[in-house]
């Protein structure tokens, strides 16, 4: 008589106990998980172990919606508060800058009175000559600088073209003269400056056009 190997053997029991119990292997596996942790199964449990089941689920659910909601009113009083916030800076954002102006206003009161009392253009003229340099100088710290124009070939990203003039000395596309200064804040162009162009030696022609171009640009030049 022939013997079966040993792993052919074990096989045969292995096959014969899963027949005899009848329960397939996934429900004997989660079965197993359940009793090693100390529960048992719905299947298993009574109807009062049933409800008491449902209960703690029920106190975790309001549990959990509770603190749902104390998250949302965080969540509401954090975006009231920036807003809040927000505007507080908007409102109060030219604070500094108001506050290293006032001298300025003070230079001008005071250049005015001086004039009153000494009667004396000079008086004034000194005093709002310091007046307007506190003022750039405080500008100046809070970012602003002037377009360089006068005598710089005719920038379009800097420079607003309000007429041109001919020069035999300086060359077409120059620029000559400066009617309003330009300036930019931390680098970006707040207001063009209004500029003269060159447009080199004439030829001794002009048309018409040209002619009342040059008439407004004279104009513009005295203040009319």
């Amino acid at each position: 008589m022939t013997e079966k190997p040993v792993e052919e053997t074990f096989d045969e029991i292995e096959d014969v106990s899963e027949e005899e119990s009848g329960i397939p292997e996934e429900e004997s596996g989660d079965e197993e998980k359940a009793a090693k942790a100390g529960k048992k199964t719905p299947e298993k449990m009574t109807k009062t172990e049933l409800l008491q089941v449902l209960k703690d689920l029920k106190d975790k659910s309001e549990e959990y919606y509770e603190r749902y909601l104390r998250a949302q009113a965080e969540i509401d009083n954090i975006l009231k508060r920036n807003k809040k916030e927000k505007e507080e800076w908007v409102k109060f954002s030219n604070e500094t800058l108001i506050k290293e102006l006032l001298p300025v206003m003070d230079n001008l009161e005071k250049a005015i009175s001086h004039a009153k009392e000494e009667n004396s253009i000079y008086a004034l003229r000194e005093g709002v000559e310091l007046t307007l340099k506190g003022l750039k100088d405080t500008l100046i710290k809070s970012g602003l600088e002037e377009v360089e124009s006068k005598g710089k070939p005719f920038d379009p990203c800097f420079h607003h073209a309000v007429c041109e003039q001919e020069d035999e000395n300086v060359e077409a596309g120059v620029v000559l003269d400066e009617f309003q200064k330009g300036y930019t804040l931390n680098q970006r162009l707040i207001r063009p400056a209004m500029v003269v162009l060159s447009k080199g030696k004439s030829d001794g022609k002009q048309s018409r056009e040209e002619e009342a171009f040059d008439r407004g640009c004279e104009d513009k030049k005295q203040g009319r």
